[in-house]
């Protein structure tokens, strides 16, 4: 455990010294440029807090190109700070085009800030509209029938036939002590299906 917190903290003294070290070189980039006072030190601040955001919208793993695109810039700012600080630029004569360019970064950091932190992410906001979309239960349109088969015609059965049918029912009802069914019928008459079945709701 104290191995682990040991390096804990020399992982965070690190990140603090290197943290410090940009800090001031951006300031002093900024007071090279012509800021003084309290806005040399806002410098390092806004270029922080972009480099944040666009690592928080990358850990969130939604809208990765935009982030990638603004923690290049704050990066680019921050590095090149501390490129410019080593001997390689003249602070005392600071060209005209890094004086416009510091001139313009608080409202480069205000956009890439504002897109980052206040832009909704696509997938939540896909994930949403889904979530609060009711769907309707499609019913599919009644189709006319197509049933083209024919239709079965009424059986005449003859009123004689009828009450044979009768007598040979009660007849079974009597031996077997249940109703005639309509095979059994049939096989007693000899006569075709639909007259068999004619005859039953008759009986």
């Amino acid at each position: 455990m104290r191995a682990h917190l040991a390096r804990v903290d020399a992982v965070l003294v690190q990140a603090l010294i290197a943290a410090a070290l940009s800090f001031a070189h951006l300031h002093d980039v900024a007071v090279a440029a012509g800021q003084d006072g309290w806005k040399a030190w806002a410098y390092p601040v806004s270029v922080d807090l972009l480099l944040v955001a666009a690592w928080r919208r990358l850990r969130s793993g939604n809208g990765k190109a935009a982030a990638w695109c603004w923690f290049v810039i704050a990066l680019a700012a921050s590095l090149g700070a501390n490129v410019a600080t080593a001997g390689l630029l003249d602070l005392g004569n600071v060209p005209a085009r890094l004086r416009i360019l510091v001139a313009g970064w608080p409202a480069i950091a205000f956009l890439g800030g504002t897109l980052l932190a206040h832009s909704a992410p696509k997938a939540a906001t896909e994930t949403e509209v889904i979530e609060g979309q009711v769907d309707e239960p499609e019913t599919a349109p009644e189709q006319p029938s197509t049933d083209t088969s024919p239709r079965p015609t009424p059986v005449s059965v003859p009123s004689a036939l009828v009450d044979h049918a009768r007598k040979v029912a009660a007849e079974h009802h009597a031996r077997t002590g249940a109703p005639i069914d309509t095979p059994t019928l049939r096989a007693r008459l000899g006569v075709p299906a639909p007259m068999a079945e004619a005859i039953a709701t008759h009986l």
